[in-house]
């Protein structure tokens, strides 16, 4: 094994853990958070940037072939879905009546008035 190869074996399997701790820590961030809007957040931003380290180390891993072909038509599939689908979903809770938080528990609260404020 040559040197070069060595070091695209530990740079691919850097990608590979650090994307799928990535996911790891969005999937926790999803049952830990307290609300639906923190969860969703969560899911998306570490889903996206998991998914994106793990296939650029598959890539590494699979060399200039038609798999690495297949994986970046996969990672650009993924990359439009992902947050397509995130906005469809949080359009959704939205339109049917789920509001996120209202600024109660902001540091700067006095200054910032919630909905039910304006209203009054």
């Amino acid at each position: 094994m040559s040197s070069l190869e060595t070091v695209l074996q530990i740079l691919s399997w850097a990608l590979i853990i650090s994307g799928s701790f990535f996911v790891v820590v969005g999937a926790i961030g999803t049952l830990r958070f307290p609300d639906f809007w923190a969860r969703l957040h969560a899911a998306s931003v570490t889903d996206s940037g998991g998914v994106i380290l793990l296939l650029a180390g598959m890539c590494i891993q699979a060399g200039l072939t038609l798999i690495t072909a297949k994986l970046l038509i996969i990672g650009l599939f993924l990359f439009i879905t992902g947050p397509t689908s995130t906005h469809a979903v949080a359009n959704a809770a939205l339109v049917s009546g789920l509001r996120p938080k209202s600024f109660e528990t902001h540091p700067n609260s006095k200054e910032i008035k919630s909905d039910k404020e304006n209203e009054a």
